[in-house]
């Protein structure tokens, strides 16, 4: 949805352009062997320009090594690669290994004990300048030496206490490093976007995604301590437009979920794409996936940039409502928008008397891995999950709410509802028309497909699912060219890179979570490569 905040979009283009240095007006310099933040640009294309691998030679790919991590996790990290080094993260620690050997070449423990209750993941980090950086369950931002290992420096930036947490990966531009805190599902936790300097950790600036005061404070009740305001955190990653000098973020759902009837009105900016001013951390336009949303349905992936072959520049919303969500750069007014999943009974009531089932459901739609542009077929590929819940409200609504437990407005014993039975749930890949959304084609899945998806140059589309399947299509006809069983359920990154002058590909593969009910032994990343 659009108010007229977007006439202040404009505004601020002209502004942050007006003040770039022109080396900031460029795009990011990736090198284009390298998968150096989670989306591999900022735009978060998801796009590689390596052809080594193609359509014709792929079904000869092998494994060559296995990076193995010593321990279980919900392995959602995606992976960095810069420096001939292959890093990943979970929950508690970072890894560096040779990315052509597999060999480990350091770990850094983080100094917390974990907690229940909190996400219990990472999606990873970013390298810039020779650093590595990375949130942590416990609220701090760490810089790591990429070489080394060793601790830079670390800044509290989130309140462990209230179950707030930096699951995301940041992102790095202009001397600064971006992140959201995450937790929006708990009592009274309202999501923050933040900006530090990348030398020391520094606080820049931080913006309120569900504002207490000013623009958008109008769209909630008042802030009660018996229901308080709350909601939109950021779970995966950002996006930078660096020729406008603008962080895209994306939100997370209103609370308590279920109960739309405690918090009448819009509940801005959850759900939302929000466009924020880099420098300055001003706010400068928004769309709102769902407004005054009651389905859980937030938009978790990042959203990308891409500029189309019929000359539109686009911003990308693919949400847990199940669509992609095509937006005007520009105005960020919506375009088009494709059901990429099931979609069912969304508009059904519910109450505390029965379970009301929908389509797709707390586990469902596009989760945290987000599209990938592929410009020279003009196609965005997206990755969904098909999979339904049922809902049943609290006996008492407004329901009572604790300081750090999550505040949802459900049942005691199934908070984030019930998920229907593994055996019917499933996933999708999706090829659509970045100009008009058109699906081109669809590939479905037996399982949920969580995993990163990649496009390369040369054709090829790659990412994996929960079976533990690590899979290429041709971008153009949807067609299966190669599978292989990496062993575990492959739920974080699946990406491409060069070392020593050969094209690899990798997936994280042992996502064990109890959300997905998931079991894969210890994590590890697989590489394969041409004989």
């Amino acid at each position: 949805m659009l108010t007229n905040s977007n006439k202040l979009l404009g505004t601020g283009l002209l502004c942050s352009l007006a003040l770039l240095p022109a080396s900031a007006q460029a795009q990011s310099a990736t090198g284009e062997g390298d998968w150096t933040s989670y989306n591999r640009t900022l735009r978060s294309d998801r796009h590689s320009p390596l052809t080594q691998i193609t359509t014709a030679n792929v079904n000869s790919l092998r494994p060559v090594c296995s990076a193995e991590l010593g321990v279980p996790a919900a392995f959602a990290s995606g992976i960095i690669v810069a420096d001939n080094t292959l890093f990943v993260t979970t929950q508690v620690a970072t890894y560096a290994f040779d990315p052509a050997t597999c060999e480990q070449k350091w770990k850094h423990a983080l100094a917390f004990t974990p907690a229940p209750g909190h996400l219990n993941t990472s999606r990873g980090a970013v390298y810039a300048d020779g650093k590595l950086y990375r949130g942590s369950d416990d609220g701090h931002l760490v810089a790591i030496d990429a070489a080394t290992g060793k601790e830079a420096w670390r800044t509290k930036a989130a309140d462990f206490a209230r179950s707030e947490s930096l699951s995301a990966a940041p992102v790095i531009w202009n001397g600064t490093v971006f992140i959201g805190t995450a937790g929006g599902d708990y009592f009274g936790n309202r999501g923050r976007m933040m900006a530090f300097r990348q030398s020391d950790g520094q606080p820049l600036w931080s913006f309120d995604l569900v504002p207490l005061t000013g623009p958008g404070s109008e769209t909630w009740p008042a802030s009660t301590p018996e229901v308080p305001r709350q909601g939109g955190g950021s779970y995966s990653s950002y996006t930078i437009d660096v020729d406008k000098g603008l962080v895209y973020v994306g939100t997370g759902n209103p609370g308590p979920d279920w109960d739309k009837k405690s918090r009448p009105g819009l509940n801005l900016y959850t759900s939302s794409v929000v466009a924020l001013d880099a420098r300055s951390g001003a706010f400068r336009g928004y769309y709102q996936l769902d407004p005054n949303g009651y389905h859980d349905w937030n938009l978790a992936a990042a959203p990308s940039l891409v500029r189309t072959a019929g000359g539109k520049n686009l911003v990308l919303a693919a949400g847990k409502d199940g669509y992609v969500h095509g937006l005007d750069q520009e105005s960020l007014k919506p375009i088009y928008k494709t059901a990429v999943t099931t979609i069912s009974n969304i508009k059904a009531p519910f109450n505390s008397t029965r379970n009301t089932r929908f389509c797709p459901g707390t586990h469902g739609g596009v989760q945290y891995n987000g599209p990938s542009f592929n410009p020279a077929e003009n196609a965005v590929f997206v990755n969904s999950v098909d999979w339904c819940v049922s809902i049943k409200l609290a006996p008492q609504i407004p329901a009572p709410g604790v300081v750090g437990e999550p505040y949802t407005g459900g049942v005691e014993d199934a908070k984030f509802g019930t998920d229907d039975p593994k055996s019917k749930w499933g996933g999708w890949l999706t090829a659509l028309d970045a100009d008009t959304g058109a699906i081109k084609w669809k590939y479905k899945s037996p399982t949920p497909l969580l995993a990163g998806v990649t496009t390369t140059a040369s054709g090829l589309v790659l990412t994996g699912d929960l079976n533990g399947s690590m899979m290429a299509f041709d971008a153009r006809s949807g067609k299966q060219l190669w599978k292989h069983n990496a062993g575990a359920p492959i739920g974080g990154g699946v990406i491409t890179y060069l070392a020593g002058g050969k094209q690899y590909i990798a997936g994280a593969v042992g996502h064990t979570s109890g959300n997905w009910k998931t079991t894969g032994g210890n994590a590890k990343v697989a590489v394969y490569a041409m004989p």
